[in-house]
C-alpha cells in the first residue's frame, strides 16, 4: 500500500512482513490484490472461508507497519520540545501504561510515548504464542483483547499526527497516504469491532466523514 521514500524518515523499527509460505503471507497477497481494486470497504472484509483471527493478525501487522512508516517521516518535527505531551489536540492527553515498566499511568512527551508504544507493539507481534504464524496453530484465548489494545494505541498515533503534524504531512505531500491509511484503519476497526466508540472522540468529525 505504501511505497514512498523520504529522507526525513528515521527507521528505528523493523518493517513487519509475513514470512513466505505462512498463512499470513497468503492472506497478505490476497489483501494486496483486494486493495488494488480501490474499495477499502471491500478490502477489510474477511475473505470467504478464512479464519477471522488469521485475517485480523495479518492486518494488525500491516497497520503497525503503515503507522510506523508514516510516523517515521515526521520524527524530526515531533520532538520533546515541540510535543511535550502525547496528545490529540488540547482536550485529549494520553498517559502510557504497560505490564512491565510503567505499571501506573505515566505522562510522557509524544516521541517517547510513540517510541515506547511501537516497541511494545513489536514485542506483542513478535510473540509467536500471541500471533502464531504456522498453519494449524491456534490463537490464544486473549488474542482479541490484545489486538484491541494494539489498535487502540495505534489510533493514538494517527490522532497525534493529524492534530499536531498534519501541516507537515501536507508540506511533504504525504497527506493522501495518511488519509488512505487512516480510512483503511477505521473501516477495519468498524468491521471487526476493535475500538470502543469513545476512542474515536479526538477524530470524531473526520471518522464520521469517512463512514
Amino acid at each position: 500500500m505504501f511505497g514512498f521514500n523520504n529522507s526525513t524518515a528515521a527507521k528505528t523499527f523493523r518493517i513487519r512482513k509475513p514470512e513466505t509460505g505462512t498463512k499470513h503471507y497468503q492472506l497478505r497477497q490476497y489483501a494486496e490484490a483486494t486493495l488494488g481494486s480501490g474499495s477499502l470497504m471491500e478490502a477489510v472484509k474477511l475473505p470467504k472461508g478464512e479464519d477471522v483471527n488469521e485475517w485480523i493478525a495479518m492486518n494488525t501487522m500491516d497497520f503497525y507497519t503503515q503507522i510506523n512508516m508514516l510516523y517515521g517521516t515526521i520524527t524530526e518535527f515531533c520532538t520533546e520540545k515541540s510535543c511535550p505531551q502525547m496528545n490529540a489536540g488540547p482536550n485529549f492527553e494520553y498517559y502510557w501504561q504497560d505490564e512491565k515498566v510503567y505499571v501506573k499511568p505515566t505522562k510522557m512527551n509524544a516521541p517517547d510515548y510513540i517510541n515506547t508504544l511501537l516497541e511494545w507493539a513489536q514485542e506483542k507481534l513478535d510473540n509467536k504464542r500471541l500471533f502464531p504464524t504456522e498453519i494449524g496453530v491456534e490463537f490464544p484465548r486473549e488474542f482479541r483483547k490484545i489486538v484491541q489494545q494494539v489498535f487502540r494505541r495505534l489510533f493514538r498515533i494517527y490522532a497525534h499526527i493529524y492534530c499536531s503534524h498534519f501541516h507537515v504531512m501536507v508540506a511533504l505531500e504525504l497527506e493522501s497516504y495518511l488519509n488512505t491509511s487512516f480510512k483503511h484503519f477505521v473501516f477495519f476497526c468498524k468491521e471487526f469491532d476493535l475500538l470502543d466508540g469513545k476512542e474515536y472522540a479526538p477524530m470524531e468529525d473526520l471518522v464520521e466523514s469517512m463512514i
